[in-house]
C-alpha cells in the first residue's frame, strides 16, 4: 500500500465515549507528603474476536477479562502473573490468551502464560531469560512468537507448550520490541528499537534479510505487518539514530522500501494498526492518530 490522504472520502462521525472499565481495587503508591496516588498502569489490550469482551494487561501483574456488554470485570476469569504484564493477545479462534512480562529493571527470567479460555490451564512457556515484550499468535491458531529484552525471538506449540523453533537471536543484541508472523506462519518478521528489521525463515531456522542497525530506542515499540499476501511489511521505522517518526512499506524478500514513506508525524511513532483488508493504517505518535488510505 502506497500513502494516501488522510482526509476521509466518506463522512466520519465523532467517537463517542460508550462505557469505562476500571477496576475498583487499584495499587496505591504513597507519596512523600502523605497523599496516595494509583500506581497501576494498563501496558496491553486486545479484543475477543466476537467482540463481546476484551483482555487487558497491566502493571499490577494481573491478566483482566471484561465483558462489554456488562462493562466489567469478569472476575472469575483474572489471570495472576508473577511480573507486570507487557502485552496481551487472544488467538483467533477465541480458544488461547497469551500473556508476556517481565521486570524491566531485574536482569532476570522474563514471564509467558497461555491460557486456555474454556478450562482455564494455564501453561507457562519458559525460556527467556529477560522481559517478554511482545508476542503474536500464528493465523492457524496453533503457534505463539515472543520477543524479549534478552535479545531474541522464540517460537512455542501452544498446545504442548513446548518451544519449537529459536531462539533467534538479534544483531547487537538489540532488545526486541515487535514480533509479528506472515500470513502463511513460515516466516516471522522481528523489529529491534525501531531501527532494525529482519525477517526468519523459522522451517530452516535461519536468518532471510535484515536491513537497518539498532542504536538504542524505546520499549515496548509500534507493532509490524505484514501485508499484500506476504509480500511486503509495514513497520515504524528510522534509519537514522532518531527515534522512528515515520512508516515505511518493505519489500519482504529483500527489505528495499517500497514507494514513497508515511512521513506526517514529527515525534516517536508508538501505535499502528492495519485493517483486515489492508486499505487503512492507523499510526499513533504523541497524542495524535492518523489514517492512511490506500488510493
Amino acid at each position: 500500500m502506497a500513502p494516501g490522504s488522510t482526509q476521509p472520502s466518506v463522512t466520519v462521525h465523532k467517537l463517542v465515549e460508550v462505557m469505562t472499565l476500571e477496576d475498583e481495587k487499584q495499587i496505591i503508591a504513597y507519596l512523600p507528603d502523605g497523599k496516595r496516588e494509583k500506581n497501576s498502569y494498563v501496558n496491553s489490550i486486545c479484543y475477543f474476536p466476537n467482540g463481546k469482551q476484551m483482555i487487558s494487561g497491566s502493571s499490577d501483574k494481573s491478566i483482566r477479562r471484561w465483558d462489554l456488554h456488562e462493562g466489567k470485570e469478569i472476575g472469575e476469569a483474572r489471570i495472576i502473573c508473577e511480573q507486570e504484564v507487557f502485552a496481551v493477545a487472544v488467538s483467533r479462534d477465541g480458544r488461547w490468551i497469551v500473556a508476556g512480562g517481565g521486570d524491566l529493571s531485574y536482569d532476570g527470567p522474563g514471564e509467558l502464560k497461555a491460557s486456555e479460555v474454556e478450562t482455564g490451564m494455564v501453561k507457562t512457556l519458559q525460556g527467556h531469560s529477560r522481559t517478554v515484550t511482545c508476542i503474536d499468535i500464528s493465523m492457524d491458531n496453533e503457534l505463539v512468537a515472543s520477543g524479549s529484552t534478552d535479545s531474541t525471538a522464540r517460537i512455542w506449540d501452544l498446545d504442548t507448550g513446548e518451544l519449537v523453533a529459536g531462539p533467534f537471536e538479534c544483531v547487537d543484541r538489540s532488545w526486541v520490541e515487535a514480533v509479528r508472523f506472515s500470513q502463511d506462519s513460515k516466516k516471522l518478521a522481528v523489529k529491534s528499537y525501531g531501527k532494525c528489521l529482519e525477517v526468519w525463515d523459522l522451517e530452516a531456522q535461519k536468518l532471510d534479510v535484515r536491513v537497518g542497525k539498532p542504536s538504542g530506542g524505546v520499549i515496548p515499540g509500534a507493532p509490524v505487518f505484514w501485508t499484500k499476501k506476504d509480500t511486503t511489511i509495514v513497520a515504524a521505522f528510522s534509519f537514522t539514530v532518531e527515534s522512528p517518526t515515520t512508516i515505511y512499506e518493505f519489500d519482504s524478500s529483500t527489505l528495499e522500501t517500497v514507494g514513497a514513506p508515511f512521513k506526517a508525524h514529527t515525534k516517536l511513532v508508538d501505535g499502528l494498526a492495519l485493517s483486515f483488508d489492508c486499505a487503512l493504517l492507523a499510526s499513533a505518535s504523541d497524542d495524535t492518530i492518523k489514517l492512511w488510505a490506500a488510493p
